[in-house]
């Protein structure tokens, strides 16, 4: 099973300002993230509430990242931050 992963405007905008020691532990989470046996490493969880439909998982215990899954195969990352940031 082939995953996709395509990044929102403000995904790569928020991704290019971290730290790069963070950038590369973003990236290595994302790969995980295309197989669908590490997602409970991950802590991938579907949101309620005003975020309903929408997707998180952990980069670390700081970082969160949001996604959604606009196609069956296809993550589409929304937003990258503290829990407050990315819940907001």
């Amino acid at each position: 099973m082939a995953l996709t992963v395509e990044y929102s405007s403000r995904f790569v905008r928020t991704f290019r300002k971290l730290d790069p020691a963070l950038q590369e532990e973003v990236v290595e989470k994302v790969d995980l993230l295309k197989s669908a046996t590490n997602h409970k490493r991950l802590k991938v969880h579907k949101l309620t509430g005003k975020l309903k439909g929408v997707w998180s998982f952990s980069v670390n215990y700081r970082i969160r990242i949001t996604f959604a899954k606009p196609k069956k195969n296809v993550f589409l990352l929304e937003t990258i931050g503290t829990h407050d940031e990315v819940y907001e």
